[in-house]
């Protein structure tokens, strides 16, 4: 977590800053189904990644999110 310092100057904001992005991330991959735009498929993937100060991917990921409707039956 390069971006939240470490040691003594660790960023005291890292305990609130986590929880308000991983959460909301969690909530869109648990309500849409992702795919990949265009008949892509994840074979075609490109997963180089750049190098800097912190990883990334080279290319952007790109994905097409539609709403997942669950059938749920409660017996």
């Amino acid at each position: 977590l390069i971006p939240f310092g470490a040691g003594r100057r660790i960023c005291p904001g890292i305990l609130f800053a986590l929880p308000n992005v991983e959460l909301p991330l969690a909530q869109l991959l648990f309500h849409f189904d992702w795919k990949f735009p265009g008949g892509m498929k994840q074979e075609d993937m490109d997963m180089t990644e750049k190098f800097g100060v912190s990883m990334k991917r080279e290319n952007d990921l790109v994905l097409v999110p539609s709403p997942y409707h669950a059938s749920i039956t409660i017996a």
